[in-house]
């Protein structure tokens, strides 16, 4: 199985400019754990996490004044589609973080999660029913 068959294709989006708690009310209604930042005047892709999140609000800061901008991750692993489920969880330990953004050229066109990557073993592990 490759990338391509795990990866969510409709990816949220949010700017540099959100606060962490907008972020946040972003992911929980999407019901997803990253969200890529979109900065048009940084050229690269960026990351937001719950983990990035959870820092945060951990270090006591308020998720009210806090922006996007200054906790997302800027060094981003990016995967292919074409990359087997194995080349993208190998380095998602090696790295030790748990999503990928999927580039294609120059254009995001999914996000990969730990997740997708169990739920794809698990299905293909279920026997054919009968």
């Amino acid at each position: 199985m490759n990338v391509r068959d795990g990866m969510t294709k409709v990816v949220l989006s949010v700017g540099p400019a959100h606060t962490l708690r907008e972020a946040a009310r972003l992911m929980s209604g999407q019901r997803v754990g990253a969200a890529v930042v979109v900065d048009p005047s940084h050229p690269a892709v960026g990351i937001l996490t719950e983990r990035d999140i959870l820092d945060s609000v951990g270090a006591g800061q308020d998720p009210d004044r806090e922006l996007v901008a200054d906790h997302r991750t800027a060094d981003v692993v990016f995967a292919s589609p074409d990359w087997s489920l194995e080349q993208a969880a190998n380095a998602m330990a090696a790295g030790n973080f748990r999503h990928l953004v999927v580039i294609d050229g120059h254009e995001v066109t999914g996000l990969l999660s730990m997740r997708d990557i169990v739920r794809c073993w698990t299905r293909a592990q279920v026997p054919a029913s009968t």
